[in-house]
């Protein structure tokens, strides 16, 4: 820990959480609402349809795995291999109120990715007129007030283009599984119930073995082109 600038690393992590507890409410508030909007109110009775983090947010999987995988990271050496993760509690939605049960199923599953795709996106657009403007530069981008505005933009770009896209991978309980499970035709149904009972055990040997973070790079690199080449 003696090489550990821990004031940087305190600044970080408050930084990173509060994009965190956005992400994940703003994720879950999105299936809250498009639950709603099909006509099932439950989640909206309970007050989810909300960015209301105190709403969303789970003691373990919001706050104490991310700090110990954030700081673990920070440590390096054999911690450096603990991933950065996090969910919020799961949205409640009743599918028997739904009016249109495939297309709700598919709207509600991605309304969640829709969300961060909408921050992530926004906050792009925004930095990207800072960037090309000069306003945050090579020289500036490191000092005083400059640099926790960056490390804002930075962090609600590519925390929530890593939440959208990590949502999308079709596995149990991840949103795109529930897209997937509503176009399988019905002698699927053993093998989705499969994925359903050992889908988490799955996702933590994709993460351990590196091959989510093997999806996720070419992502950021595209992302960051994207950022640091002038458009005019």
């Amino acid at each position: 820990m003696g090489d550990i600038d821990i004031a940087n690393l305190i600044s970080n992590l408050i930084v990173y959480i509060v994009v965190l507890l956005l992400a994940i409410s703003a994720h879950e508030a999105g299936h809250a609402w498009m639950s709603y909007k099909y006509g099932d109110d439950t989640a909206y009775l309970l007050g989810r349809v909300t960015l209301n983090p105190v709403k969303h947010t789970d003691p373990i999987g919001t706050l104490l795995i991310p700090i110990l995988s954030f700081v673990f990271g920070a440590v390096g050496g054999a911690f450096a291999s603990v991933p950065l993760m996090g969910w919020g509690i799961p949205t409640p939605v009743n599918p028997r109120k739904w009016t249109n049960y495939k297309q709700a199923n598919v709207m509600v599953s991605i309304a969640g990715i829709g969300a961060n795709l909408i921050i992530a996106t926004s906050s792009f657009l925004i930095f990207k007129v800072l960037l090309d403007t000069g306003t945050i530069n090579a020289g500036n981008i490191d000092t005083g007030i400059i640099r926790p505005i960056s490390m804002l933009f930075q962090y609600l770009i590519f925390l929530n283009v890593s939440l959208a896209i990590f949502n999308l991978l079709p596995f149990p309980p991840l949103d795109g599984s529930k897209v997937l499970s509503t176009f399988l035709p019905e002698s699927f149904q053993p093998i989705f119930n499969l994925l359903e009972t050992y889908g988490f055990l799955i996702l933590l040997l994709l993460i351990y073995w590196g091959l989510i973070g093997m999806i996720m790079r070419p992502v950021y690199t595209f992302v960051r082109y994207l950022l640091l080449t002038p458009w005019f």
